[in-house]
């Protein structure tokens, strides 16, 4: 038989270019397919039902209506109007917006606000007791701790959970427990410094 042969016994109609052929056709086919795929719309999410959320913010009792999608940092900031706590990297990388819930510091961009119901949220604007600043709020001027300040209720809140979970015995001690937050300006001696002032008044 000549290997030449475009069909052979057995396989009626059936040779190397009739399957290169095919071959071909199915390469072509499939980006083909791929590119239909793609350009189906995505389904569109239902919109979920608003879950009513019941906290005490700041010592004061809040109900409010939220998508149980919503997390706690743009409840705080759009529906209460608390926009002290800030919205940095919005993946819980930065620290900058770390508020108390229940006494513990949290990331607010990764809770969700329906988890708080029933719990005691502190942020920045809670600290200070009337016109008398908290001590870490003091110490963080005292210490010029600050540059362009977008961080700091951030880190003044991750501060304060930290000395309230346990004084820190060294500066490096204090540096590795805050390693959550950022501070772009690069304040961190002076954050250091004023948060070692800061737990000796708290204590």
């Amino acid at each position: 038989m000549n290997p030449n042969d475009e069909t052979g016994p057995g396989r009626p109609g059936v040779s190397r270019r009739s399957v290169l052929g095919g071959g071909a056709a199915v390469a072509i086919g499939v980006p083909l397919l791929a590119r239909e795929a793609q350009a189906v719309p995505p389904a569109r999410v239902a919109d979920a039902a608003p879950v009513t959320v019941r906290a005490t913010v700041n010592g004061r009792p809040v109900s409010v209506q939220v998508d149980p999608r919503a997390t706690l940092l743009d409840t705080l900031r759009d529906e209460l109007e608390l926009t002290g706590t800030k919205k940095g990297c919005d993946r819980g990388q930065c620290g900058a917006c770390t508020v108390h819930v229940d006494g513990r510091r949290v990331l607010s961009c990764l809770t969700l606000a329906a988890t708080v119901d029933d719990r005691e949220v502190t942020t920045i604007e809670g600290l200070a007791r009337g016109d008398r600043l908290h001590p870490m709020q003091q110490a963080f001027i005292e210490r010029d701790g600050l540059q362009c300040g977008f961080c700091t209720p951030g880190q003044i809140m991750s501060a304060v959970g930290m000395v309230q979970e346990g004084p820190a015995r060294s500066d490096d001690e204090i540096r590795e427990r805050m390693s959550g937050n950022i501070c772009r300006c690069s304040c961190y001696p002076s954050i250091v410094e004023a948060i070692r002032d800061a737990q000796k008044v708290m204590r």
